[in-house]
Order: structure tokens, then sequence, then C-alpha cells
């Protein structure tokens, strides 16, 4: 297999182009036509995980390899693509029209725990077939979509957010009660989307006196009742980052959001996020981040730094 697909290889492989505000540190939302991609003499694309989330809506039969899966689309479906599980659509010659939008978790960020909705999980349904009017209710929200993001409307992207939440809601209303169909087969998947789950329950944190309780591999892997080097091998083999890297990431990404919106002190973040010493806290966010909190803080508040569109 080949390697994950980040949403900058997306866009230079598609357009040979990166947009400028493709920031690992601010959410990131795009619609697109699928016209272009579909049909005879369409470019196949590798079976693969790509880094980001995508919600794709297809109009004729076609074939999708997923996990290990082979899922057939007879007449017209959506499908909720994760971070989690290589896919690729195997046939495309019979799909006369469609669209897909792309994001990343921290585009959510503030905005609900979309992740944990059963459309992402191992026993829910990433693939749910539609029809024709069914197709049609999803082909409104995409309209939408692609006529918001070329506004000038200056909460443009809150909107969009709450137009991707409403298409998620409307296939959870149409997801069969037994979805077992399509759990991966993988248990590894399983167990990573378990931890990937626990690690984001944890998240928001309220205020100071919350502290998040569990901060490393091995306080994730006596939660989930397995041992430390089972979960490791699974979230590396899963998410291609080791589980400490997606710990420091969640952590990292709260610390800035909190520094951010919210006016406790730096001492009173460290502790919420689980560092006995301000010291601990300082080092550890001027590796992950390359400044140091009151750097970051004071930046934020002088408009030298973004956190999200």
């Amino acid at each position: 297999m080949e390697k994950i697909e980040t949403l900058k290889d997306f866009y230079q492989n598609k357009f040979n182009w990166i947009p400028e505000n493709l920031s690992k540190d601010w959410g990131h939302f795009n619609v697109f036509k699928l016209d272009p991609y579909i049909g005879i003499g369409a470019k196949t694309v590798p079976y693969r995980r790509r880094d980001y989330y995508k919600i794709t809506l297809v109009k004729g039969s076609g074939t999708i390899y997923y996990a290990n899966k082979i899922i057939e689309v007879k007449e017209n479906a959506i499908v909720f693509s994760n971070p989690l599980v290589p896919y690729k659509w195997d046939t495309t010659e019979n799909l006369s029209t469609g669209y897909f939008c792309i994001f990343n978790h921290d585009f959510f960020q503030q905005y609900g725990n979309f992740s944990a909705y059963s459309l992402y999980q191992p026993s829910g349904t990433p693939v749910i077939e539609l029809s024709d009017v069914g197709y049609e209710s999803f082909q409104v929200i995409f309209e939408r979509m692609l006529a918001e993001i070329n506004s000038t409307y200056i909460h443009k992207y809150d909107m969009l957010r709450n137009l991707a939440l409403e298409m998620m809601h409307t296939a959870l209303k149409l997801e069969p009660a037994n979805s077992s169909r399509y759990a991966p087969g993988n248990a590894n998947q399983k167990i990573s989307m378990l931890f990937l789950e626990l690690l984001e329950r944890q998240f928001p944190i309220e205020g100071p006196q919350n502290k998040i309780k569990l901060k490393t591999p091995s306080d994730f892997a006596n939660q989930l009742a397995v041992h430390v080097n089972h979960l490791n091998r699974a979230v590396k083999e899963t998410t291609i980052k080791t589980t400490s890297q997606l710990i420091a990431d969640r952590i990292s990404q709260e610390a800035k959001l909190i520094l951010s919106h919210g006016e406790w002190t730096i001492a009173d973040i460290a502790e919420a996020l689980g560092f006995n010493e301000i010291s601990y806290f300082n080092h550890f966010f001027k590796k992950q981040v390359g400044i140091s909190p009151a750097k970051f803080r004071n930046n934020i508040h002088h408009g030298k730094t973004k956190i999200r569109e």
C-alpha cells in the first residue's frame, strides 16, 4: 500500500497547486464537483489512506475498496472516508456525476466531536446507498456548499461547518440499525479508533479545575485493556503516527485554543493539560509549536498568528 496522502499531496496531484492558507495550524475545508474525475478514461487513484476526511456523493454504480471490504454501489451513494481507513474507487465508468468535500479534524475544533459519529466508527456504515430522491437531498446541500465557499460572507466557514454537520446527521438517520457488514476486519483499525475516541473525549477542557486523566500511551492501554506495545503497533500501523505523537498533537492543539480564546494563566493551562511543572509545559509547547506559550498568546493578541480559517 502506498504512503498516506496529505492535503498538500491532494492539491499537488489534482491541481499542481497548493493553497496559500494550507497550514497545519488551521482548519481546512474545500468542496468540488466530482465530474472531472469520473467516467471512461478517468485517472485511477491508488488504494491508500488519506490524512483528511472526505464526503463523496455519487450518482451511478461503482465499486469501492474500503479497508478489507469490496463494496458494490448499485445506484447512488454517499461515502464517508476517514484517515484511519485506506480506500479507493475501483471502477468509475458508470458514475455520471457527483460531489465531494474534504476537511481535516482541526476544521471542527470546538464544534462537536464528529469523528465519534457511527459513520466513522468500526461498526458504522461508511457507504450509504441512496434512492434518486435521497441523492437529490444531499445534492442540495453540496450545491449550497459550493455557493457558500465562493461567497464573500465573512462567516462562510461557520456556514460550511453547519452544512457538513447537516449532511452527517442526514446520513446518520439513514444508517441501517445493523451495519456490521462494513466493520473493518483489521483489529488494529478498531483499537486505533477506540484510542482516538478516548483521546478526543477529554476535550475541550471546560475550566482549569478540569484536568485530563489520560496522558500517556500506558494510560490509554490500561483503559482499553490492551498491552501498551499492542496499542502502539496498532496505532502506528493504522495512522502512520506513534501513540505519543497523536497525544502530543491533540494536547498542543488544545493548548493553542485555550491560549487564543481563554483567560487562564499559563500555569493553569499547564496543570489542566497534565504538566506538573510550568517549565515542562513551556518546553513541550515550544517543541511542538516552535515558540513559547507566552509568545504564542502575544502573537494572537496582536494578530500575528491564526488558528483556523
